[in-house]
């Protein structure tokens, strides 16, 4: 019995299958093997899928459209540490499929799956594979959060202190994308991350310092951050590593690092007492390696070599160490690459943005290096050296520094370089460089840089072209550099850029022009070259800083009325009306062109305000064209004498020149010599009467043509001189009249020895001339209308010379007043009314009969030209007021 009882235990149950080879060459199959109920089974089916999946990108399309990532899910879940291991493999390598990913992040469960998987009891291929699939997941933003708030940063940053490189790969990876949000550098910080980040660089794969350096780019973005970088000695630890030529495929990204952190000045202050800083320059500009940087014994220099296999384990880290024991640390140097070059350029730069930081990086000759960068040959190198300048020199003692090292000469002659980055970058450091430095200056013109500066004006980079103009605008503060400039027509260079339409170029050009036009012969080239159109185009303009920049340059061009007269023309003067009436582009530098403008064209200021002041000295050609609204195109004189007569009132001109009297012409000489000929042959023609009664019919035709003849060529001859009329130059009307009232005014009331005397004489002598007193009343039957209109038909104009008129009123004795006053250096102003009234302000002190001379401070009085002529009227009083008014 008992022998029968152990022969039945050997036996297989009868209820269970033996164990068979499934063999299946269909995806759809083995997926539908991943439901069994058997762990065998599963792990199996998990283990061809992985191997499927392994080899292509459609390999994992076609599982995906087979369903299989939802029992794949499961597994990794599941309880047999085998099934979890293998699902968890074919899993993270089916995420490098974008349509992987998308249907995993709709499953809420499938984050915190890998989170799991990343537990310390796991074995280290589940930590490979789920770091893996993190790695793949985090890169969209919404599975960022997702892993974040699954707590996986923890177990990530534990993964980095792995033995296996591919578990620090893909956990390094991970964080790097997880880096881009500002939660995980926190959250990095708590959990002691910084460390083992700096750890890695140390590794003997190349992959995974690069990705150690992403991280700590990443993470050093945040402030406290770099506070625990600092001390970590992480800046110390990047020199070093940069120290190693080998990694020179690598230094760019450490120096981007250092870049961040070189952002803090407490790093500055570090990186100075510890000497990294000069061991940095001697690395980027290729010099000789200090004392120090051979120090640390061997444990700093072994940081692993670029071995390619996978498996860097005992013997071949062994043979690694070696080697980077042997490693140069004497005193050969070996270049860096351009990038790393270029980069440390662009980490001072950043840097220097501070200016505490600026001030310590002078400090320590930071500028040294950078003009040593200039000379190297690579424009990029170039371009962040000059970049780097130009903030430096934002530094009041950077700037002269520079130029004791001899660092214009080389910016200058990359003046003419052909790239547009590195033109920009040095343009804008000679920009800062010129900037409240007269002696850096001086030294641009002693190093031939004029022309090169001027040249680039006509630069397709507008940028650069902007800079140039800056730089111009500092020159010009130097009168001898300003006189250069113009001797080589900067002027003209300048009138292209303000064509443009970039912004930053018209406005820097404005305002470099408005530094050259203070020079009377700078406005004239301005004119002939037509650059007053372009400043006008651009007060339009909707950028405040164009205007503005604008609005000074036409303050500055408006001193001289042929200018000013130009910019009328052109329609300037209605343009800044606009702008005054706006209330959002007005500006003081608008309204200061505008009055500039006026002063400059006192017939313009005139006709808008109905004003002139004291100031305001009445000259030849100036004339008055009645009141106009403010925006009313205002007509040169020219054009008001081109215009026909008509029935509206004159425009009165003053023009005291004489008009030389001209050549005889031509053809009065030959109308002489032609009535001179016709007498001496009149005695004849009685005698030949019978000839001609005898001609042929012949000779009459041929006299007759002969006729023809002459009268198309008299035609011609006529057509010609009204063609060189038309083309003559316009003159302004002459006005003899006026010219004698001057030297009567010069000769008679000048030397009188008040000023109140000349007030006097001149206002009877003004009423004299305009048909004398006219009683209280009796105004408006003075007839002064008729006598007007004659001379406007008599002239065949409308604009009368105030010479000829001997029968005026208010609006005319006011203004032959104020033109004689001025003369005679009289002041008085010219203010228009209504109805043609207008009067004239003195200002004169009171006199002291008892004292017998005259009390100050003066005060106005207004000059009665119509009633009693000569006598004052203080302003205010009734009497004024009734003569201001009908």
């Amino acid at each position: 019995m008992g022998k029968k009882v152990k022969e039945d235990k050997k036996a297989p149950p009868e209820d269970v299958f033996d164990t068979i080879l499934v063999e299946s060459r269909q995806a759809a199959t083995v997926v539908l093997m991943l439901n069994s109920p058997e762990e065998d089974v599963q792990s199996k089916a998990c283990e061809a899928i992985y191997k499927f999946v392994n080899k292509c990108e459609e390999n994992k399309k076609t599982l995906l459209d087979l369903n299989a990532i939802d029992p794949l899910l499961r597994l990794v879940q599941g309880e047999d540490k085998t099934v979890r291991r293998n699902a968890c493999m074919a899993l993270g390598v089916m995420c490098a499929h974008p349509d992987v990913r998308k249907l995993l992040r709709k499953r809420d469960d499938s984050i915190a799956a890998f989170v799991n998987l990343l537990q310390p009891e796991e074995d280290t291929v589940v930590h490979e594979f789920s770091a893996l699939a993190l790695s793949y997941l985090a890169t969209e933003f919404s599975t960022k959060v997702s892993i974040f708030e699954n707590n996986g940063i923890e177990p990530l940053v534990k993964c980095l202190s792995s033995t296996d490189p591919d578990v620090q790969k893909n956990a390094i990876e991970a964080l790097a994308q997880m880096l881009l949000d500002y939660q995980t550098r926190g959250a990095l910080r708590e959990y002691d991350g910084l460390q083992p980040m700096l750890d890695l660089l140390k590794s003997e794969y190349a992959i995974i310092q690069k990705l150690s350096l992403l991280s700590l780019d990443r993470a050093s973005q945040d402030a406290e951050n770099r506070a625990s970088l600092r001390e970590l000695e992480a800046i110390s630890h990047l020199i070093k590593f940069l120290a190693h030529p080998e990694w020179n495929d690598l230094h760019v990204m450490a120096v981007m690092v250092l870049s961040n952190l070189l952002e803090d000045v407490e790093s500055l202050e570090q990186i100075k007492e510890t000497g990294g800083l000069k061991r940095l320059v001697a690395i980027i500009t290729d010099q000789p390696p200090v004392e120090e940087e051979t120090k640390g014994g061997k444990a700093d220099k072994k940081a692993g070599s670029r071995a390619g296999k996978k498996s860097a384990k005992g013997e071949a880290k062994k043979v690694i160490e070696e080697k980077d024991e042997q490693s140069p640390g004497g005193d050969s140097i070996i270049p860096t690459l351009p990038d790393v070059k270029m980069s440390a350029a662009r980490a001072i730069a950043r840097s220097a943005r501070s200016v505490e930081n600026r001030k310590i990086l002078h400090e320590q000759e930071a500028e040294k290096m950078l003009i040593h960068l200039l000379s190297h040959e690579s424009v990029d190198v170039q371009s962040a050296a000059a970049q780097a300048l130009g903030i430096m020199c934002e530094n009041l003692s950077s700037r002269d520094s520079i130029r004791e090292w001899e660092g214009l000469a080389p910016l200058i002659r990359l003046l003419n370089s052909e790239s547009g980055d590195v033109k920009e970058s040095v343009t804008l450091a000679l920009t800062n460089l010129t900037t409240a430095n007269s002696t850096n200056c001086n030294e641009m013109m002693n190093l031939n840089g004029l022309d090169p500066l001027i040249q680039l004006l006509a630069d397709s980079r507008e940028e650069a072209v902007a800079n140039t103009a800056s730089v111009l605008t500092n020159l010009a503060q130097e009168e001898v550099l300003r006189i250069e400039c113009l001797n080589r027509a900067v002027v003209s260079s300048l009138i292209d850029p303000l064509k443009t339409s970039n912004t930053n170029v018209q406005s820097k050009a404005a305002l470099a022009l408005a530094a050259f036009v203070c020079d009377a012969d700078a406005r004239t080239e301005l004119r002939v070259s037509g650059g007053v159109e372009p400043l006008i185009v651009l007060l339009h303009s909707g950028n405040d800083e164009v205007r503005r920049n604008t609005s000074w340059a036409i303050t500055v061009c408006g001193v001289d009325e042929p200018t000013a007269t130009e910019i009328c023309k052109l329609g300037g003067l209605e343009v800044l009306q606009q702008i005054q009436m706006s209330s959002t582009r007005r500006s003081p530098f608008a309204d200061a062109a505008l009055e500039r403008l006026l002063d400059s064209n006192l017939s313009a200021k005139y006709a808008l305000s109905g004003h002139l002041g004291s100031g305001n000295l009445i000259e030849d050609g100036f004339f008055d064209a009645g009141q106009l609204k403010a925006g009313t195109k205002f007509l040169s004189l020219e054009d008001f004498c081109k215009q026909e007569m008509n029935d509206k009132r004159p425009t009165l001109l003053i023009n005291s020149k004489q008009e030389p009297s001209p050549p005889p012409r031509q053809e009065d000489n030959e109308a002489l010599k032609a009535d001179s000929s016709k007498t001496s042959v009149s005695g004849k023609s009685s005698r030949t009467g019978r000839e001609t009664k005898s001609r042929t019919k012949a000779q009459r035709e041929r006299e007759e043509k002969q006729k023809e003849e002459e009268i198309q060529a008299q035609l011609a001859k006529e057509a010609e001189a009204q063609a060189a009329e038309e083309n003559k130059p316009f003159t302004t009307p002459a006005d003899p009249a006026l010219y004698k009232y001057m030297e009567d005014v010069m000769d008679k009331i000048q030397p009188l020895p008040t000023t109140r005397l000349q007030v006097v004489a001149l206002a009877e002598y003004v009423a004299e001339k305009m048909g004398g007193p006219i009683a209280k009343g009796q105004v408006t039957n003075f007839s002064w209308e008729l006598p007007l209109s004659q001379i406007k038909f008599e002239l065949k104009s409308n604009v009368v010379p105030i010479g000829k008129i001997k029968a005026g009123i208010h609006v005319h004795r006011a203004l032959l007043f104020k033109t004689l006053a001025d003369r005679i250096a009289v002041g008085c102003s010219l203010t228009r009314g209504e109805y043609n009234r207008a009067w004239n302000e003195v200002m004169l002190p009171e006199e002291d009969e008892v004292a017998g001379g005259a009390r100050y401070p003066p005060k106005p009085y207004i000059v009665d030209l119509i009633h009693e002529p000569g006598k004052l009227l203080p302003v205010n009083t009734p009497e004024a007021v009734s003569y201001q008014k009908l």
